[in-house]
């Protein structure tokens, strides 16, 4: 089973710091330029590490709390970089009662990793997530763009075994 870590040392390319700062300096004299700004800085690094989030508060003079906030209250935000392999067990409401909780028990103990965790060799995240607009199919479990529905644990480790 693999280990997982829900922290990575930051990575980032010189490369990848000059098109953030390009990205900065397109959208510094808009209106409300954050959000855009996060969405490109996201594109570029694959998640906003807490480095890239001081670049972007610098910048703009803001304070780095508050690019803090605004990342972790919008869920398509990332603090941690994902997997090649990213799994997503949906807890909305119809997924939750049709025994969504216990997929996403399976999923961890299968993957030997919690919510918000990749395994060392980047293979696999592991990430919980809201209504994904598939409740008949209810519950739903994520692989990638690839969805499955009418989960039951049983069917966990068969599935992710076809990603491995």
């Amino acid at each position: 089973m693999p280990n997982c870590k829900t922290t990575v040392p930051f990575a980032g390319t010189e490369e990848q710091e000059r098109q953030l700062r390009e990205v900065i300096a397109a959208h510094k004299g808009e209106q409300g330029p954050l959000m855009p700004i996060l969405h490109e800085a996201q594109e570029i690094y694959g998640y906003l590490p807490e480095e890239v989030q001081k670049i972007i508060a610098e910048e703009l003079n803001i304070p780095l709390s508050e690019i803090y906030g605004v990342t972790t209250f919008y869920t398509r935000f990332t603090l941690n970089p994902k997997g090649e392999n990213q799994v997503s067990v949906c807890l909305g409401t119809a997924c939750y009662v049709k025994g969504s909780a216990s997929v996403l028990a399976e999923v961890e103990k299968v993957l030997g990793c919690e919510v918000g965790a990749m395994t060392d060799d980047g293979k696999f995240s592991v990430d919980a997530t809201r209504c994904v607009g598939a409740c008949g199919l209810a519950p739903i479990m994520l692989v990638n763009d690839d969805v499955y529905g009418h989960m039951t644990p049983d069917r966990v480790a068969g599935i992710l075994a076809k990603y491995m």
